[in-house]
Order: structure tokens, then sequence, then C-alpha cells
């Protein structure tokens, strides 16, 4: 079991008898945790495994977490609140200001992108979740989904009071650009791996994935004149920027 978090990318769980610090040790069985989950899925993760994987006592386990709902709750705010977390409001915060709604979008997408490209494990674990309908897919909506889907409707909503957006329900805005991500991401991260359909850098994914999406929404000009002369029996061409 060792051998096998160690080949997942995991630091190898120490000997019995190591000691550790409080804080150290609890961070390693939540990384072990979180490894087993995602490749074993929920129902065939039990404390005895992640005890064995960590090298410890199934009673450490539970010294550290008082039972399995608590450590999900970790594993949640372990993600929030490590290094490498984003805040998807936060990261593009200067682009909502200005209301550049290019760089808001485009911001997000690449954003997002690197995330997924850097944990796929967290991407697999979250999978895992929804099809076993484990109570973590629903902590996991409620603290970041919608929250993405209230900040970026409400900003939304306000281009279109400005006449820059076009009246359509926001959240079907948001539903269309998460997909484009998340269904690149996995493709990515779980089935096409050596990028066979599509090699795409996460730069050139995130400006592409924009152009779509501002080519439906928007009112400027040179983009409704695009979508005109892409009518049926019109030039094809595609409107320079």
């Amino acid at each position: 079991m060792t051998k096998e978090i160690t080949a997942l990318g995991q630091h190898p769980a120490p000997a019995s008898g190591v000691r550790m610090a409080g804080a150290e040790r609890r961070l390693q069985i939540l990384r072990v945790a979180v490894s087993l989950f995602a490749h074993e899925g929920f129902r065939g993760t039990t404390t005895k495994k992640i005890a064995e994987a960590a090298g410890v006592s199934e009673a450490m386990v539970f010294r550290h977490y008082a039972n399995k709902e608590e450590l999900y709750t970790a594993i949640l705010d372990h993600k929030a609140c490590s290094g490498d977390a984003i805040d998807p409001e936060l990261m593009v915060a200067d682009a909502l200001k200005r209301k550049d709604d290019r760089a808001v979008f485009e911001g997000l997408a690449f954003g997002a992108l690197e995330h997924h490209e850097s944990d796929p494990e967290f991407q697999r674990l979250l999978l895992h979740s929804a099809l076993e309908g484990h109570e973590l897919a629903q902590m996991f909506f409620e603290k970041f989904v919608r929250r993405v889907y209230e900040f970026l409707g409400a900003y939304i909503r306000e281009r279109q009071r400005d006449g820059a957006i076009i009246k359509i329900d926001p959240a079907i805005v948001v539903r269309a650009f998460i997909g484009m991500i998340i269904h690149h991401s996995l493709n990515n991260n779980l089935w096409d791996p050596q990028r066979r359909l599509l090699s795409l850098s996460n730069e050139s994914a995130a400006k592409h994935f924009t152009d779509i999406l501002l080519g439906g929404i928007s009112t400027k000009r040179e983009l409704k004149d695009s979508r005109k002369d892409r009518r049926p029996g019109a030039n094809s061409s595609p409107v320079k920027r």
C-alpha cells in the first residue's frame, strides 16, 4: 500500500515508530487520504487503509480526525488555504473593476486550467465524490461552485446593464463558460492525457474559449458583424481582431 501511494506522487509513509510533530502528522494523513480517495473512491477507502498507507495506527488517524466527515471538511479547507489554491474573484479583481470582459474571462479560464493541470488528483477526487453521491461533492459545490456562479453572474448582469452583453440568463453564460474549461481539463487529465485530439497550451486554450464566449454574448459591433458574416451563404472568413 505504501508503494502505491509513493507511485501516485506522494511522499513515502515514514516507518512505524518515526515521530512527527502533530501538525506534520495531521497533514501527512490528510495527503494520504486524498490520494486514496482520488484513486479508490470513498466507498473503497477505509480509515484502516488510510492508517496503513500513512504508516500509523487507526487510532492515530482518529486522534487527528474524529471521524471521516471531519476529514472530508479538512480536505476542502486544505485545498482552499494551500499555497496553490486559487481565489477566482481575487485573481481577476483588477479586470472586474476595469470592466474588461476579455481579461475577466480569459484570466479565469487560464487560472482554472493551470490549477487543474497542477492538481489532477483533486479533480479525480471530486469526480468520485459526485459519482458516489458523496457529501464532499455537495460541500465543494456550496463552497466553490456556487460562489463562482454568484460573483460572475453579478458581473454579467452589470455588463448587461451597461449594454455590453446581450440579454441572456447569466447562469447560462457561466454554465457554458465553465463547461468549456472543465471538459477541456477532463480530456487532458483523464481521457486523452497524450492530447491526441487537441494539443493546446493553457494560455492558448483560455484565449480561444474566451473568443467563443464573447463572440456569442458581446454586443460590440465587430463581434455582431462577425456573427452576421457567418450566416449561410455569407463569407465565412474569420474577422481579424
